[in-house]
This record gives structure tokens, C-alpha cells and sequence, in this order.
């Protein structure tokens, strides 16, 4: 495991950016104490038919009732004026 100081991350972070490109977790040290860890981002990962069709099926389960965008657009109105009052335009 690679570290790093908190004066570091300004002069070297090139460094540190080609060691998280590589996928390799870097140490943050303050004041002579690991206080934390710098971890590259994991990538997301495509959908799939199978989570697609899973999705679907649990949408269906749950079965929330349709509503129209005039219904939708009454709602959001509503909650407007509840929450900021009559001076919204």
C-alpha cells in the first residue's frame, strides 16, 4: 500500500492520479496518522437484459397506480404552494 501526505497531494498529484489509474489504493497521511484512504472509483457496470426484465418484474410487483401528467403536474402544484406559498409563480 503507497502513501501519501497531506502536503504531498498538492506537489504530487500527478502521482497520485497515475497510481489510482492503475487501481491502487493510496494511503492519506496528516500529522504522522493514517487519518483516511484514497480508492479508485469503481467503473459502472452496463444493464443487462436480465436486470432490464428483473426491474420490470419488480416494478410490476409493486404496482403503483398510473397517473397522468395533468395528475402529476396538479400534485406538484400543490406541494409548490404548501411548501413556498401563493407568491410562486
Amino acid at each position: 500500500m503507497e502513501y501519501i501526505t497531506t502536503t504531498n497531494l498538492r506537489n504530487k498529484s500527478s502521482l497520485l492520479v497515475s497510481r489510482l489509474s492503475k487501481g491502487q489504493t493510496v494511503s492519506l497521511v496528516h500529522r504522522s496518522k493514517i487519518i483516511g484512504e484514497i480508492k479508485p472509483k469503481k467503473e459502472a457496470k452496463a444493464l443487462t437484459e436480465a436486470d432490464i426484465k428483473q426491474l420490470k418484474k419488480l416494478a410490476s410487483e409493486l404496482s403503483f397506480p398510473k397517473i397522468s401528467y395533468k395528475e402529476r403536474e396538479r400534485r406538484y402544484r400543490k406541494h409548490l404552494m404548501e411548501k413556498y406559498g401563493q407568491s410562486l409563480s
